[in-house]
């Protein structure tokens, strides 16, 4: 009898143990955790749990080639334990509370986004969408000087799109109208976007003494160009991303909205160098008769986009695509960047990763670099203008794209992540790992 009762005890404890372990917080945590993890190559996953009191929490990989721990012997969990992904296939974790297991997490080690490193100075070459409104002029009429654009209400940095009801594109669609307008004695129904906001504006356009073409008053622009540095494209896609920041009106300082445009190969003729409180440029040239490598669609935050059209592009470094890096993922230290200093010719230089902010959301400047290569402060003096969109590559992975210059220190900069180009762009994972474009 006594023997049944101590039984009985003994058995009542470990029932008791065995349910209350499902109440304390480390096991509950590692329940909690996912079954599958799906990861891409390169990628670092994590795994969160509080550390044990009754003994260590461990994680036993089913295969250590693939998944290499970030952390102390015996893969002990503090509260995050950390594995980067070393290689494709699918394999298992199993995670224990002393030596009682009490979750098994599948992984499976895809592959990830590859993009070819561009470095190429290119000509880009933008249409508005409409006709910017760069300044008002005035008119010297019989009743003195006027700016109709003004009287109307029309701001620098609208963009007219249409006028009468016809959608307006290029600057020599408006003459034609203003002048049919001036003869009738009629206003122009004009209609602009400035920001966000549609607007609708009546201009009445005035003629000069002594001439007989009527006028707005205002200084238009239909169309810029410049040049900078191609970061990346997307082989299957050919989806690319170039210069790391928008292209603004030199007059307006406001971002271009785009209807089209292009990029060029161009070719670096000479180099004004950086010093404190002067950035220095880059000066290249480019012409009609240059082969256009591919289309602009976007100018966003983090560079202009499109579509590569030529069938290669001349002057690569690495003809095969490497990896990206998310923001996340991004580590200070050494560091290369591809850029042109003479002619056509891309060439790789040395520079060091400062700081890395590691972004959960978009946002640029998400880098600070400095250039170390004597060579290249030697041509340059170090980041300067026409350089921006030149790739960021770490550990042979593309990590992201020079983007500014420290005006009062031309050897630094900032510069923007990878991650958030392929997202402009849009290059996105399927769950096979393949990239496409949306």
């Amino acid at each position: 009898m006594k023997g049944d009762t101590i039984r009985k005890i003994i058995g009542v404890i470990l029932l008791v143990s065995l349910f209350s372990i499902g109440f304390y917080k480390p096991v509950q945590q590692m329940v909690t955790l996912p079954d599958e993890l799906v990861l891409y190559e390169g990628e670092i996953g994590e795994l969160q749990a509080s550390k044990a009191e009754f003994g260590p929490l461990t994680a036993t990989p089913a295969n250590e080639d693939m998944l290499v721990f970030n952390m102390m012997e015996e893969h002990e969990l503090e509260d995050t334990m950390a594995f980067t992904a070393e290689k494709q296939g699918d394999t298992n974790v199993t995670l224990e509370v002393g030596s009682f297991p009490v979750k098994k997490v599948n992984v499976n080690v895809i592959e990830g986004v590859k993009v070819i490193p561009g470095g190429q100075s290119i000509g880009v070459k933008l249409n508005t969408d409409g006709v910017l409104v760069v300044g008002h002029h005035l008119v010297h009429t019989e009743e003195g000087d006027k700016s109709p654009g003004e009287i109307a209400g029309i701001e620098v940095g609208d963009m007219i799109t249409k006028m009468n009801g016809k959608a307006i594109s290029k600057m020599n669609q408006v003459a034609s109208i203003v002048q049919e307008a001036g003869d009738k004695g009629e206003p122009i129904d004009i209609e602009v976007k400035r920001e966000k906001e549609t607007l609708s504006k009546q201009l009445t356009p005035l003629k000069a003494k002594g001439e007989s073409s009527y006028r707005l008053g205002l200084y238009i622009r239909d169309s810029a160009a410049g040049v900078g540095t191609l970061t990346f494209y997307e082989p299957e896609s050919k989806k690319y991303g170039a210069l790391g920041h928008v292209i603004s009106d030199m007059d307006t300082q406001k971002p271009i909205v785009v209807h089209d445009g292009h990029i060029i190969e161009s070719s670096v003729t000479s180099i004004e160098k950086g010093s404190n409180g002067d950035p220095g440029e880059k000066l290249a040239s480019f012409s009609d008769q240059r082969s256009i490598i591919g289309t602009i669609t976007k100018n966003s935050p983090f560079g202009i986009f499109g579509e590569i059209t030529a069938r290669s592009l001349k002057n690569n470094i690495h003809d095969k695509a490497l990896p990206v890096v998310p923001a996340n993922q991004v580590k200070e230290g050494p560091a290369k960047i591809l850029t042109v200093v003479e002619d056509e010719e891309v060439q790789e230089f040395d520079i060091e990763i400062v700081n890395s902010v590691p972004q959960k959301f978009p946002a640029t400047k998400g880098l600070v670099i400095k250039v170390t290569d004597p060579k290249l402060l030697d041509a340059t003096g170090g980041i300067v203008q026409g350089m921006s969109g030149s790739p960021i590559i770490q550990d042979g992975k593309v990590i992201g794209a020079v983007t500014h210059v420290f005006v009062n220190d031309p050897t630094s900069g900032y510069g923007c992540h990878i991650e958030w180009m392929l997202q402009e762009a849009g290059v996105e994972l399927n769950k096979d790992g393949k990239a496409k474009a949306s």
